[in-house]
């Protein structure tokens, strides 16, 4: 595991801004006092390292801002990205002693941290935590659903459009921006890093961004600004009417 970081400003989790989102967000005050006294914050570099496969895990935690991938490799060498990390994101597993995935900053990440046998102990004696993580985990098995589908049979289009539905979704509800007004968001991931997701070229990626820009379907300012101009006509272009919501 990294430990490569850089301190990041206390804040207090009633101020926090994946409050409402996180692991922590159905915790009263006397749990939110447990939880200030076990955490702490790292931050880490677009391209750092932050967990690696296999090593002990000793703190378990969400993202707070900036995005990670989660990717796994293969014996040729070969490397997968099989999941990507936003904000209020829960990075770890408690009561697993190693890390499970390569956990990698794309952009500059801000982890909230809990340290792993403190956070484990707070799980078994407060229900709010365990629902809440039992919550998240399902969320997350409903899109690992959903991501089967789109790999196995979408068209480079459809899969483009869903993903960015995904993380426009996952935008709004951060800031509490409805989905149907003009949504602006910064893209976390490069072209490349969308085609290996996607199980695309880096060619067809830019392809289809191009052309998705020309038809008026989204706007491009630089190379990650996007506005989402009309979401119902972007998810349109998905191929069905799966709900978007938590990404990893």
């Amino acid at each position: 595991m990294s430990l490569s970081h850089s301190s990041a400003e206390f804040t207090p989790c009633a101020d926090c801004n994946i409050r409402y989102r996180a692991v922590c967000s159905t915790c009263d005050n006397d749990e939110l006092a447990q939880l200030e006294e076990i955490k702490y914050y790292r931050t880490y570099d677009a391209g750092q390292p932050i967990m690696f496969e296999g090593d002990e895990m000793h703190f378990v935690g969400s993202v707070v801002s900036g995005a990670a991938t989660l990717s796994r490799s293969l014996p040729d060498g070969r490397v997968q990205m099989v999941g990507l990390m936003l904000p209020s994101d829960f990075i770890g597993r408690p009561n697993r002693e190693t890390v499970d995935f390569d956990v990698t900053a794309i952009q500059k990440v801000t982890l909230c941290c809990f340290r792993r046998k403190p956070f484990e102990a707070m799980v078994a004696s407060t229900p709010h935590i365990g629902q809440r993580l039992l919550e998240m985990t399902l969320d997350e098995l409903d899109v690992a659903r959903d991501w089967m589908l789109l790999l196995g049979r979408k068209t480079a289009r459809e899969k483009i459009t869903f993903l960015l539905a995904l993380i426009a979704r996952r935008t709004a509800d951060l800031h509490m921006t409805k989905v149907s007004e003009e949504l602006p968001f910064e893209m976390p991931m490069s072209r490349e890093a969308m085609a290996n997701y996607l199980g695309l070229t880096i060619e067809t990626v830019s392809r289809q961004m191009t052309a998705l820009r020309k038809e008026g379907i989204i706007t491009l300012a630089g190379s990650r600004e996007i506005t989402i101009p009309d979401m119902a006509r972007l998810k349109a272009e998905t191929g069905d009417e799966v709900q978007v919501g938590a990404l990893n």
